[in-house]
């Protein structure tokens, strides 16, 4: 499934929002955030090798918190750098659990 701006996962914009303590809502803002989230997921994916799931707790929606709090800052240059450590571990994760299902399955 491809990201999908006008319908981002239930629930994660809030989620979003609090963390980069946006506490109102607008139609601007809300824009903006949903942009940068789904912007971030897409990112992420293409780091991780695979549609993570970012509803839940795990470095996957981590990575996409802070990943919206660089991109508000306007410091994505230095994101991948500051976090290259947690996504190479967040692909290690996704890779192992993959193996694990796939040889559950055999």
């Amino acid at each position: 499934m491809a990201v999908d701006r006008a319908n981002l996962p239930e629930g994660l914009l809030s989620v979003i929002k609090n963390y980069l303590q946006i506490f109102w809502s607008d139609p601007a803002t809300d824009d903006r955030v949903t942009n940068i989230t789904a912007g971030g997921m897409v990112y992420l994916n293409t780091k991780l090798g695979t549609e993570a799931d970012y509803t839940v707790d795990g470095l996957p929606r981590n990575l996409l918190m802070d990943y919206c709090r660089y991109a508000r800052d306007g410091a994505l240059d230095v994101f991948e750098n500051n976090y290259l450590a947690l996504i190479l571990a967040a692909r290690d994760e996704i890779a192992i659990a993959a193996a694990a299902a796939q040889g559950a399955g055999t």
